[in-house]
């Protein structure tokens, strides 16, 4: 049997009719959005049923991260203390929510498959209030989007500001050495 161009022409006519019958969207089976009640991992992460999310453009203290803060001040010395700032940032993100229905947009997953999303309770951005509180720091390397919340809560000495601490990615990087 010779293969002649007609019969080549009807087999790649018939192969893609097969691939458009069998071929799925990939982007319709991506999650857009996830809603529900949200159990907080850290300060930077939720998981809401399955879905494990990563708030998009911040940085939390790790929950075992410490940083000092001043207790007392005699004269032009401050005297700082040790708390677990990282703790603090994870309580803060407990409360906030209040056992609400969050909303994420999800834009992404990331190396760890989290997805990565902006988190919502009603109309007030949580990855925004963080920051803006000072329980977690813009992440430059992957958004500038929060930097000015970052600005103003460091010139108004709000949470992790009041002190001194590593940023987040300096204190992983030193307990991975």
């Amino acid at each position: 049997m010779f293969f002649t161009k007609r019969k080549a022409i009807l087999l790649f006519i018939i192969c893609l009719i097969f691939f458009f019958l069998t071929y799925q969207d990939v982007k319709s089976s991506e999650i857009t959005s996830v809603t529900g009640y949200a159990k907080v991992t850290d300060g930077d992460t939720i998981k809401i049923d399955t879905f494990k999310i990563r708030l998009d453009g911040i940085d939390a203290p790790e929950k075992k991260q410490k940083c000092k803060r001043p207790y007392l001040t005699i004269f032009i010395f401050t005297f700082f203390e040790d708390y677990s700032c990282g703790q603090k940032s994870t309580e803060a993100l407990i409360k906030k929510i209040n056992n609400q229905k969050i909303t994420c947009k999800i834009s992404d997953i990331d190396y760890f498959k989290r997805l990565i999303g902006e988190c919502y309770k009603r109309k007030i951005n949580l990855n925004a209030w963080l920051v803006s509180n000072g329980h977690a720091v813009a992440f430059r390397k992957y958004s500038k989007k929060y930097v000015s919340q970052e600005i103003l809560a460091k010139q108004e000495k709000k949470g992790i500001w009041q002190g001194k601490f590593d940023m987040p990615w300096d204190y992983r990087r030193s307990k991975k050495n």
